[in-house]
């Protein structure tokens, strides 16, 4: 379920393309910064014909506050069973302060019309990906 009060399904995208991207958790300042980012470029996504879709394991309530409260644009699709992330691999180990846990790996997919996979980009540094994701989609699929 997603944001913007519809199903998505991440196989069959609508248009020419669809960037999905994979953030850990709601409201905090990596993934805030990402979304804010893809949202600043939304219209310039939207006229290569590609949706933008958040997906993180947090809630449709978590997702609808972080969206009021960050002034999002882009739809935010809720894994809370973690299907998802399973199938595109970015449920993996983590470690911090020498602690393991299961967490989202931050990753972008973009997925091209016909239903393949056109470009990913793994253990995203968050400063100027959105950019790198607009020039590279423009670049596959423009």
């Amino acid at each position: 379920p997603a944001s913007d009060d519809r199903q998505v399904t991440l196989s069959t995208p609508n248009g020419k393309g669809l960037v999905v991207f994979f953030y850990p958790k709601d409201s905090t300042k990596g993934c805030t910064t990402e979304a804010q980012d893809f949202s600043a470029l939304k219209n310039a996504f939207d006229t290569l014909g590609v949706e933008i879709i958040g997906v993180s394991r947090d809630s449709l309530a978590s997702h609808e506050k972080f969206i009021a409260k960050s002034e999002l644009s882009v739809a935010l699709a809720s894994d809370e069973e973690g299907t998802a992330c399973e199938a595109f691999g970015v449920w993996v180990e983590k470690s911090m302060y020498g602690k393991t846990y299961m967490g989202i790996e931050r990753s972008t997919f973009l997925i091209g019309a016909d239903g393949n996979i056109a470009e990913l980009w793994r253990k995203v540094r968050v400063k100027g990906h959105a950019d790198a994701v607009l020039e590279a989609t423009k670049t596959a699929l423009g």
